[in-house]
């Protein structure tokens, strides 16, 4: 029960008006709260919903031993996929089937409740201790067995989708000296991302940014190496008017092509992709922490958390007009703290 009480405001004019507190709309019965077999009906969907759960969990598990990728881009997209729809069923279910639970078997009463010190006397607190048993006896779990039992159920199998992951890759390959190297290296030409075309200079124009991968056989781009490798070495390429560039460092002077320059398109802070660019100032923006690097000035970091350039790629062209690469990055790509000595 609320109380009425007259409460004071200043008028905007100085003159002081007075409002009744409106108190606590009258409460409104579900069809749960009169109807047993409504109630009954709802006990059976909120059960249906964490079993569907517990059913995600055990495909999930299933599908992390059963449907392993087998080094082919199908093969991970099976894996992928399954993993992925089975763990969506296992949230899915904890969440939707809690707020159904909540909407139509929890009490729904409102109640208003005074404000108090931090810290209240112990008899309140052994009120409220009481409210709160109170409140597990009112959402009905103890009386209903089927319910408590799967819901315990889902959340405690749900965690093994995430832990014996975790566990398995134990001992695995953590080896960050891979980033050292990418598949760039002199001669190399540069494609379109995706499709893998040859990208002559003449059809860069100023102005334009292109996402560039290594060239590869199509036999290559079919296995599952080529994911891995190809995530190493995206490439952000743009084309300045020469004139916009500031002095070369020492020895990087003929790393470019008319303008034309390239840079890994993996962020220096944590990996995100860099992939927006401001023609104007001729500025990279990594979209995860706003990390900003200039173009024109080797790439250098002008605003954000990143701690490094980006790492460049040399370029040339080849005798028919093709962007290739002089060699691989100048330096590791990645985060700062995958960064090693050669």
């Amino acid at each position: 029960m609320s109380k009425t009480t007259d409460v004071t405001v200043p008028h905007p004019e100085g003159d002081l008006e007075h409002f009744q507190d409106p108190g606590i709309p009258e409460h409104r019965h579900r069809m749960a709260d009169t109807d047993p077999k409504a109630d009954k009906r709802a006990e059976r969907q909120v059960v249906v919903l964490f079993t569907i759960s517990v059913i995600g969990t055990i495909v999930a598990l299933w599908a992390y031993f059963a449907v392993r990728p087998d080094g082919t881009i199908g093969g991970v997209r099976a894996s992928t996929m399954t993993l992925g729809i089975a763990i969506f069923f296992a949230l899915a279910g904890i969440g939707v089937g809690a707020i159904h639970w909540a909407k139509t078997l929890m009490s729904d009463h409102e109640v208003v409740e005074d404000r108090h010190t931090t810290r209240s006397p112990d008899d309140v607190r052994e009120i409220a201790v009481q409210k709160l048993a109170d409140g597990i006896k009112d959402s009905g779990i103890g009386r209903r067995g089927v319910l408590k039992g799967v819901v315990v159920s889902a959340l405690a199998l749900f965690p093994l989708t995430i832990a014996v992951p975790l566990i398995s890759s134990v001992g695995g390959d953590w080896n960050v000296g891979t980033f050292r190297t990418t598949l760039w290296k002199k001669g190399t030409r540069l494609t379109y991302d995706p499709t893998g075309r040859p990208i002559k200079a003449s059809d860069v124009t100023i102005g334009s940014a292109v996402h560039v991968i290594p060239e590869v056989s199509d036999e290559y781009r079919q296995t599952g190496e080529w994911i891995s490798e190809k995530a190493k070495a995206l490439v952000l390429m743009v084309r300045l008017d020469p004139r916009d560039f500031k002095p070369f460092a020492k020895g990087k002077e003929n790393w470019t092509y008319d303008g034309i320059i390239a840079f890994s398109k993996i962020c220096t802070h944590v990996g995100c992709p860099v992939a927006l660019y401001e023609q104007q100032t001729h500025h990279l923006l990594c979209p995860c922490h706003q990390s900003t690097f200039d173009v024109a000035d080797g790439a250098k970091v002008v605003f954000g958390p990143a701690k490094r350039p980006l790492p460049q790629l040399p370029i040339t062209v080849d005798s028919e007009g093709y962007l290739v690469a002089q060699d691989g990055f100048d330096q590791p790509i990645g985060p700062s703290y995958w960064e090693r000595l050669r």
